[in-house]
């Protein structure tokens, strides 16, 4: 008896020994980043069933794998063939122009103009215009969110949604299974029996929970009568329309478009909405024409964990890296990598004005700590940090110097980067950036600034803690 349960005790840690084996032999061949692979082969081999158990939910890579076959994509692509801008949209010498052919290499989103765009600040604006907007539709409604809440806001909106199906609309709603976790199913299965097509995306169950709860779709995305768009940080939530718990406020940045760009937003939903692989619930992809004269050039750019390239940091690190005189950052969380931060570090010590702001009070304890284990290094090379006071900034935006600004569903952070399904817009326009700089600074007045010498003398527990979170930052 005790030889055969010595002989049960070694085929099991022979079994356990190949798994991790291969999977440091997985991790070394796809070439990642070197400190990474040896966190990950360190963890494997000292942290026993923990360290593997980590890896299968955290240290997986999708690179290479499609949502969409490529002969699918292509025609989809075909379908879509948004009218292309010439790059003399753009004045001579514009850095924009180098954006515009990285983002069009990664991507093929074209440069579109004839566009119109409105900028919110608050949930009030912006959940007014989506539900005139819902209420006004004539062919079809697309919606893609993060979270889809069932408070008294989502239960609106679910309404008007069956409202529409009910008068023969073509609504097709995707959430985010874990992101809308806390809502409830009888809550998505009304919109389903009211005749709305909904479907999560990614849905996490056994046993395929470590294959699913580490990518997250977080694009925030509305297509009404293939003609009117809504793209940015708010999902679908009373807090942000009412604030946090304590009455305080969440601030976040969102966008209502029209013109030549809203074919790549449908673009962006039917490679969602077809990876879900329904049957017989076919999408119509035409959008309208526009008249828009005010020749508004932006572009799509949508990445995720499938993309060959991380898509939007390497826009993020092109745009930072032509900076001239400024560089503003609005993000939750700022837990960037080595390369972006050394890019902001370089714009910092070459005289450009970089100032990033974050919030004072987070929505989450632990991303406040890897955030501020960052803050450090900043103020040491030049750049202004400020704590936003009134409540949650949500918003994800970056406006550098006087022609370009970025801003979606994407924050300033590893997940956003590597990790998540996110979509911004790259728009190249003086009037909008002049906008979205005076956003800023009026923010700007109701921040504390960091000062290096305050900053440097707090706790050193605080310090520790930081640090020691800083290490999952890559997962968190």
């Amino acid at each position: 008896m005790i030889l055969t349960t010595d002989w049960v005790t070694l085929i099991g840690v022979a079994i356990y020994l190949t798994i991790v084996v291969g999977c440091i032999i997985v991790v070394l061949s796809e070439n990642r980043n070197p400190i990474r692979s040896i966190a990950w082969s360190i963890a494997l081999l000292a942290l026993p069933g923990i360290g593997l158990l980590f890896y299968l939910f955290f240290g997986r890579s999708l690179k290479g794998h499609h949502l969409i076959s490529r002969h699918n994509k292509r025609k989809l692509l075909h379908c879509h063939a948004t009218r292309s801008a010439n790059l003399d949209t753009l004045p001579p010498g514009d850095p924009g122009r180098q954006i515009v052919k990285l983002a069009y290499s990664l991507t093929h989103s074209p440069l579109t103009v004839g566009n119109d765009i409105r900028i919110f600040t608050t949930g009030n604006e912006k959940f007014e215009s989506l539900l005139a907007d819902i209420k006004a539709a004539r062919k079809s409604i697309y919606l893609q969110y993060y979270i889809f809440a069932d408070d008294a806001l989502g239960d609106t909106i679910a309404d008007m949604l069956i409202r529409k199906a009910s008068e023969g609309l073509k609504v097709c709603v995707i959430y985010d299974h874990v992101g809308s976790f806390s809502a409830r199913n009888s809550f998505f299965r009304r919109m389903k029996d009211g005749g709305v097509e909904i479907h999560p995306f990614f849905r996490v169950t056994f046993p395929q929970l470590a294959n699913r709860i580490n990518w997250r779709n977080h694009r925030k995305i509305v297509i009404i009568d293939n003609r009117i768009g809504y793209i940015g940080g708010m999902n679908i939530a009373e807090r942000y329309v009412k604030g946090m718990k304590d009455g305080s406020a969440w601030r976040d940045t969102h966008f209502r478009i029209e013109g030549d760009v809203v074919q790549s937003l449908i673009f962006s939903f039917a490679v969602d909405w077809y990876f879900l692989r329904i049957p017989d619930q076919k999408l119509d992809t035409f959008a309208a024409d526009s008249t828009f004269d005010n020749d508004c050039p932006m572009q799509l750019v949508t990445s995720g964990p499938v993309d060959s390239w991380n898509n939007l940091s390497l826009c993020f690190l092109r745009a930072i890296a032509s900076a001239k005189r400024s560089i503003f950052i609005q993000t939750p969380y700022f837990l960037p990598t080595d390369t972006l931060l050394n890019a902001l570090e370089a714009a910092a010590l070459a005289n450009v004005d970089v100032r990033i702001m974050i919030p004072a009070k987070s929505d989450s304890r632990l991303l406040q700590l890897a955030t501020y284990s960052y803050v450090t290094r900043c103020l040491k090379a030049g750049i202004k940090v400020y704590r936003y006071t009134p409540g949650m900034l949500h918003a994800k935006s970056m406006t550098v110097d006087d022609s370009f600004v970025t801003a979606g569903s994407t924050n300033f952070d590893f997940r956003s980067f590597e990790n998540n399904f996110e979509a911004n817009l790259l728009i190249y326009d003086k009037k909008v950036n002049a906008t979205m700089r005076d956003i800023f600074f009026t923010d700007l007045r109701q921040c504390q600034k960091l000062r290096y010498s305050e900053w440097h003398s707090r706790p050193r527990l605080q310090r520790a803690l930081e640090s020691l979170v800083r290490l999952f930052a890559p997962i968190l």
